[in-house]
C-alpha cells in the first residue's frame, strides 16, 4: 500500500512545498483538498498549463497525487445537480494530474428523505458520473462520513451503482466513532470497493485528534485487514485543524503506520 497526507495538515504551503515535504519524509503521495482556501492553488478553475506544471512537479519528485478531495454530496436534491456537475470538473482535473481518485460525499440526507430513498437517489448521481469516470481512469469515491457513517448504507449505494469506476473511500474512523461499525464490520461490508482511505485517530469519540495507536481507533487491525487483500491504492491521513504541527504529525503517523504493516508482513 502506498501512503499519502491531505492538505489539511499544510494548508499554508504552496503545492510545490507541499510536494517537496512529502518526499523528503517518504510519503508516496499528497492529497489535495479543493475548495477549502488552501494555498496549494490546485483548484477546478486550474489552467491547462497550470494542471501540466503541477503533474511534472509532482513526478520530479517522484510524488503521486493520490485523490483530488472535494466536498461533493449528494443527498439533497436541490443541490445534486450542481455537485454532480462539479464532480466531472473533478474528474478531469484529476485525470489531467494524473490522479487516479476523487473522493466525494454522500452528505446530509435532505429533510423527508428517507434512508430507502436516499441510497437510490445518491446511486443514481453516482451513476451519471461512472462513464466519465471511466473514460478518465478516475474512480470515484464515497466517503463513509456525514450521514453515510454506517458502511451497510454505504455498500448498498454501491451495489445500486455497480460500477467498476464507482467506490468508497473508506474512512476507518467515522464508523467506529458514530457506533455503527467495529474495523472488522467496516471492512466486510466495504472491501469489494475500498479505493481509498483515510486514517485519524481520535482520543474519544467526537474528541481530540491524537496519534496513532494512543487514541481509541484500531488501526493496526485496519492495515492487516487492507494487507489481506493486497490492497495498493493510498493510505491518507486527515488531520484536519491539528495543533499538532506538520513539521512533527507528517513523520510521526507515517512511522507508525508503516511500523505496523512492517510487523504484519512479518
Amino acid at each position: 500500500m502506498k501512503y499519502s497526507f491531505m492538505t489539511f495538515s499544510t494548508p499554508d504551503l504552496a503545492f510545490g512545498e507541499i510536494v517537496d515535504l512529502a518526499a523528503s519524509i517518504g510519503y508516496d503521495g499528497v492529497e489535495i483538498r479543493i475548495d477549502a482556501k488552501h494555498k496549494h492553488g490546485i483548484e477546478i478553475d486550474l489552467s491547462s498549463e497550470k494542471r501540466k506544471n503541477a503533474k511534472r512537479a509532482a513526478a520530479a519528485k517522484n510524488v503521486d497525487i493520490g485523490c483530488i478531495a472535494t466536498s461533493c454530496r449528494f443527498a439533497d436534491p436541490e443541490t445534486t445537480e450542481r455537485n454532480i456537475a462539479d464532480a466531472h470538473s473533478a474528474i478531469d482535473l484529476a485525470a489531467d494530474l494524473d490522479s487516479k481518485r476523487i473522493r466525494v460525499f454522500g452528505g446530509k440526507l435532505a429533510e423527508g428523505l428517507d434512508r430507502a430513498a436516499a441510497v437510490g437517489f445518491v446511486a443514481e448521481a453516482l451513476g451519471a458520473l461512472a462513464s466519465h469516470a471511466a473514460e478518465r481512469g478516475v474512480f470515484v469515491c464515497m466517503e463513509t462520513h456525514d450521514d453515510w457513517c454506517d458502511p451497510t448504507d454505504v455498500a448498498e449505494v454501491m451495489k445500486r451503482v455497480d460500477q467498476w469506476h464507482i467506490a468508497v473511500n473508506w474512512d476507518i474512523l467515522h464508523p467506529v466513532r458514530t457506533g455503527n461499525a467495529t474495523i472488522d464490520e467496516s471492512f466486510r461490508a466495504l472491501g469489494p470497493w475500498i479505493r481509498h482511505v483515510h486514517v485519524h485517530d481520535q482520543d474519544v469519540p467526537n474528541g481530540d485528534l491524537a496519534p496513532i495507536g494512543t487514541g481509541f481507533v484500531d488501526h493496526r487491525r485496519a492495515v492487516e485487514l487492507l494487507h489481506s487483500i493486497d490492497y495498493d491504492g493510498f493510505v491518507s491521513g486527515e488531520w484536519i485543524n491539528w495543533s499538532d504541527p506538520y513539521e512533527s504529525h507528517l513523520p510521526r503517523e507515517l512511522a507508525t503506520l508503516k511500523r505496523y504493516e512492517s510487523e504484519i508482513r512479518g
